[in-house]
């Protein structure tokens, strides 16, 4: 019992720093957007979901890790599609990690996403992310991700890309509305956030990419709201995530 009490701890302190960035998230309301906080609703937080969820992302140490060569990506390479096996797997982080209700699930073998995003508890978002990538991959001679999409409504998502397995390191964020088949989002055009802030003084390190995630979300970012956002049933289906 004793070697887990270190993942024990740092999730306890991580959903309570999540937990405070999330609250201090001004709060707003918009009929485009479809929220209200007029009155929080409360619902009993779900602590083994949050651990579930959670230490899925939390890289053993660097001591025990196994060296490996980073693998170069060129444009028109994949970086994932359905039902292909990889070294790592999509998985929800919902804002359970900072005491909300919302949930969802992912498919790795059809690669759709569906879920409830609800206001409970000051949450509104949902998430899937990648499992820490083994070996980093180096894309130096891409411009960005392109990724194939079927459904979403229209609504708008984020989707990010990770130079570090920190759990909550900085998040290279693209916004993108889900009214075609797919979209190019450039990395000189990614914003770097954490917990939806923009931060700065940040240099994105495309030759050392080590995750993915998408985000469904109330706010956009610096508090401002999601403007093609409700609270409620979503569905979308990745087909395929490639560089160019």
């Amino acid at each position: 019992m004793t070697k887990f009490l270190p993942l024990a701890l740092l999730l306890i302190h991580s959903v309570t720093k999540n937990a405070d960035a999330f609250a201090n998230q001004p709060r707003r309301t918009t009929s485009s957007s479809k929220t209200t906080d007029a009155v929080a609703e409360r619902k009993p937080w779900d602590a083994i979901r949050f651990i579930k969820q959670s230490s899925k992302f939390v890289p053993m140490p660097t001591l025990l890790r196994p060296k490996k060569d980073k693998v170069v990506i060129k444009p028109g390479d994949t970086l994932w599609e359905p039902g292909v096996k990889y070294d790592f797997q999509w998985s929800p982080l919902d804002d359970v990690v900072m005491g909300g209700a919302s949930s969802s699930t992912f498919d790795n073998e059809t690669g759709l996403w569906t879920g409830t995003v609800t206001s409970a508890n000051n949450g509104g978002f949902v998430g899937v992310r990648t499992t820490p990538f083994s070996s980093a991959l180096d894309m130096e001679s891409c411009r960005g991700i392109e990724l194939l999409l079927r459904g979403g409504d229209g609504k708008k998502f984020k989707a990010i890309v990770r130079d570090s397995t920190d759990f909550n390191g900085v998040c290279w964020t693209s916004s993108f509305d889900t009214r075609g088949k797919g979209v190019k989002l450039p990395f000189a055009k990614q914003v770097p956030t954490i917990f939806a802030n923009t931060v700065k003084g940040q240099t994105f390190q495309k030759n050392n990419v080590l995750g993915l995630q998408l985000t469904y979300s109330k706010f956009e970012y610096d508090g401002g709201l999601n403007p093609n956002f409700s609270l409620g049933h979503f569905s979308l289906q990745v087909l395929k995530i490639k560089a160019f």
